[in-house]
């Protein structure tokens, strides 16, 4: 396992230019788009659950730490500090967690002090190297495997790295008592510890009952963590399924690396996000209507159903692609601007798979290489690629003028 993990170590970070490597007009455009979501009864309820009552939860998977939380960041002073706080009986910043089903939440803010519990009382601290795959094995087994944890290389003792003493007060020992301990050496304390107790305000959509709009607007509103969230992090993790882990199998091949121009996934999910778009329009186009991010997130949650063969084919069908596009150079699906064109790729993608999509087989041959040169300069394909890109006509025009251009040898 360790091999099979160590090549996903690094994450890109684009630094504040989130598109230095793509070019995306649309994403301007949905950006600030929202949700009606004063048309949904949402419901806010705090409940005080208690240290043991949390660590079951996260140990049963009934608290679910979402796919974009999944990297955690404090060091092992700063969760030390958290726990003697609730040792010492400290109050603590409340936690918001969103209510998917009777008995199964999802954490909107507050993952790191949850999991720096939960990692005290499993006596076990993770190595800061080791965080980025540690997230790819929560990601594929849904939890961190006994063995894992236990793996030295993954993980380190967790013991209390508290200052060795106090300050001095007069007639007073001074020495710090909770320093070293870990949870089987609190003694008195580790009931007290136990039984002590964190606010979580849980938040719900009373109704509509079968429309997810509402939850991704409150993850979209509500996370407080001080990170700002891009729409497919907060997808990714309301919509997760056997689908998205295929998207994830197929961004990290390196022949859709070397297309894309970054040799790492992108530390926001856009990667993925390209991806979802590809298939989105490929397999539902017909009925597009905007906005992307909706007509994504409706997609994401149909997706959730897809059996196993139907996955299977889709996967097999993006491999046929990749090969089709193999010999030709790697800068194909750049822009003008020199950087990876989302709107080509999508053209591109969808007028060479489509005809092979319609009949279930795979494509067979090469595509040509002067057939996307001259979809890249094609006027009308130019103009609805500059704004307004994701509007009804635009799209439609844009995939209608890579259906009519793209060919195969």
């Amino acid at each position: 396992m360790c091999e099979q993990h160590e090549k996903r170590v690094k994450i890109a970070d684009n630094g504040n230019d989130s598109q230095s490597w793509y070019d995306d007009p649309a994403e301007k455009e949905d950006m600030d788009e929202g949700y009606p979501i004063d048309q949904y009864d949402i419901i806010a309820a705090p409940n005080d659950f208690n240290i043991l009552t949390i660590f079951n939860f996260i140990e049963s998977g009934v608290v679910k730490i979402p796919g974009f939380q999944r990297n955690f960041v404090w060091d092992i002073k700063r969760a030390s500090r958290l726990i003697e706080s609730l040792i010492i009986g400290i109050p603590v910043p409340q936690i918001f967690l969103y209510e998917e089903s009777p008995n199964s939440f999802l954490v909107i803010d507050g993952q790191q002090r949850l999991m720096s519990v939960y990692y005290f009382m499993k006596q076990r601290f993770p190595r800061k190297e080791k965080r980025i795959q540690l997230r790819h094995i929560f990601d594929e087994k849904g939890k961190i495997p006994s063995e894992i944890f236990l793996d030295d290389d993954y993980f380190s003792r967790f013991k209390l790295s508290l200052a060795a003493k106090l300050p001095k007060e007069p007639n007073k020992n001074n020495k710090n008592k909770f320093q070293g301990l870990n949870y089987s050496t609190l003694g008195d304390y580790k009931t007290a510890f136990d039984l002590r107790t964190i606010r979580n305000i849980i938040v719900k959509q009373g109704s509509p009952k079968d429309d997810d709009s509402a939850m991704y607007e409150i993850f979209n509103r509500l996370n407080t963590g001080g990170i700002n969230l891009k729409q497919q992090e907060i997808r990714t993790s309301i919509y997760h399924s056997k689908f998205y882990n295929m998207l994830y199998r197929l961004n990290l091949k390196e022949e859709w690396r070397e297309l894309l121009g970054i040799e790492e996934p992108d530390l926001h999910m856009k990667d993925v996000e390209i991806l979802l778009r590809g298939f989105a329009l490929l397999t539902e186009g017909a009925k597009y209507n905007p906005s992307m991010s909706k007509f994504l997130n409706g997609f994401s949650k149909r997706a959730k159903n897809f059996d196993d063969k139907k996955l299977e084919y889709l996967e097999s069908l993006f491999e046929s692609f990749l090969r089709s596009i193999s010999s030709l150079p790697k800068n194909i699906l750049h822009g003008s601007g020199k950087r990876f064109s989302m709107t080509l790729f999508e053209g591109v993608f969808i007028a060479s798979c489509k005809p092979a999509f319609e009949k279930k087989t795979l494509i067979r041959r090469s595509l040509n290489a002067d057939s996307i040169k001259n979809l890249k300069t094609d006027l009308e394909f130019k103009e609805s690629s500059k704004q307004q890109t994701t509007s009804k006509k635009n799209v439609e025009t844009r995939l209608d003028r890579a259906q009519n251009l793209i060919r195969v040898k």
